[in-house]
Parts: C-alpha cells; structure tokens; sequence
C-alpha cells in the first residue's frame, strides 16, 4: 500500500468541510464557482483554501490574476501561498504554465504527491476544482479525497446534460454527498436541464444567467467580486447546504 495514501488523510484532518466542484465537462463553470465560493467565504473571515486539481486546464490562477509562480515555502510539507485571503494551491506552481503531458499512472502518481505534500493545517472550507466528469483524475481524487461534498456545475445545452446526468448518477452510485446543482449560463430552454436534476433528486443551488461583464471582470478581483455571478455564489452560501 502507498504510504502517501495514509499521509494524505493526515493532511485533511484539520479541515471541517471539503467542497468539491464537478461537473460534466471542461468550460461550463467550475473554476469560477470554486473561486468565488471560497472568495465569499474569505470575505466572511473563514479560513479558506483553494485547490486547483484540474490537472488538464488549470486556470483558478487567471481568475486571482496570480502571475508569480515561485515554488510554494516548505516546512514539514509543501504551505500554500496566500491569495486574496485564501490558501491557494495549483499544479501551475510547479509546471509555470508549460503544457504538463501525463497519462495513466504518471497522472495518479501526479496527484497522490500533491495530495500528500501540501500542508493545509486548520480550515473551515477547503474548495476543490475537480477534473472534469469520471475521467480517470477525477475518479483518483474521488478515491483519495473521501469526505468531499460534491456541488455539480451544469449547463442547459442539450449536448451537456447527459454527462451532467452520468456524473450525478455515478456520485450517487458511489455514495458520494452531493449538496445540490449550479446552473450556469441560462437561456431559453433551460427547463430541461432542472426537469432532469430533478428527477435525479438534486437540488439546485443556484441560477446564473449569461454575464456580459463576468469576462472583463477575469483578473480583477474587485470588478470579479461585483458581478451578478458573484452576488448569486453570495447568495448560495445562505442557503441550508452551507449551514451544517
């Protein structure tokens, strides 16, 4: 058995809740609901850290316009930088945004060692942006990460609500805890994407329409704290899935 497996629940043992962002697909939201849940939670002065797991478009770091990448202070363990009032680590503190080609065994090796090495210490939110779907990373952080409480990002495109739907179903399959639903980027016809989580018994969490300033807001965290789709994530935290 590896050892690195043991030294990882040791790591998450002074966190009180790990909130996990997945969904079915890349580009459908995630990193900007992990980044500004744990923005919010900043704000409300709880001890908050960011994880950026997704190992195939990292990005949280564009959002909080972090552009230095020094390697990350160790002391008995990797210790995230501070970012905006949030412990925040990326595997682009290791890569500097060089393309990071991994498969199979390499990627699950990737992923158990900055699992093992980074230091949290005491948290109130931990906030993880997830691979996306079941894909073979994500499955790994499901297995290695297993207190996590699963917020599923969604769209209403027709072309995206089956994977939304097999993701769901394979987190209930698996006995995962999952919190509810993001709605992202709402246009007509949205109905059919709810009549479906629904039926799968998840509740939405949030309705976020299109925001034409989200983008200009990219990297500027006063603007990015500001808009509509921050005020829903502000909005999210009040409700009862927030309140265990």
């Amino acid at each position: 058995m590896d050892p690195r497996k043991d030294v990882i629940e040791e790591r998450l043992q002074g966190i009180k809740r790990i909130i996990a962002i997945t969904g079915g697909k890349g580009g459908i939201g995630k990193t900007s609901i992990a980044t500004l849940l744990a923005l919010k939670f900043a704000e409300k002065h709880k001890k908050v850290g960011l994880f950026d797991l997704d190992f195939s478009g990292p990005s949280a770091h564009i959002l909080l316009n972090k552009k230095k990448f020094d390697f990350p202070e160790e002391e008995n363990g990797i210790i995230p930088p501070t970012v905006h009032g949030i412990k925040f680590m990326t595997i682009v503190d290791y890569t500097k945004e060089n393309p990071s080609p991994m498969r199979g065994i390499d990627v699950t090796n990737a992923i158990l060692e900055i699992l093992a090495i980074t230091r949290w210490d005491k948290l109130d939110y931990l906030i993880i942006d997830m691979p996306p779907g079941i894909s073979d990373p994500a499955l790994d952080i499901m297995k290695m990460i297993k207190r996590a409480e699963f917020i599923i990002a969604a769209t209403p495109s027709k072309i995206s609500i089956p994977e939304v739907a097999n993701t769901i179903k394979f987190l209930q399959n698996t006995k995962k805890s999952i919190m509810g639903s993001v709605i992202n980027m709402i246009f007509k016809g949205s109905a059919q994407l709810e009549e479906k989580l629904e039926e799968l018994d998840v509740d939405v969490l949030a309705k976020i329409d299109f925001d034409e300033d989200y983008e200009d807001a990219v990297g500027n965290i006063a603007k990015l704290r500001q808009t509509a789709f921050a005020q829903k994530i502000e909005e999210m935290t009040k409700e009862l899935p927030f309140r265990k």
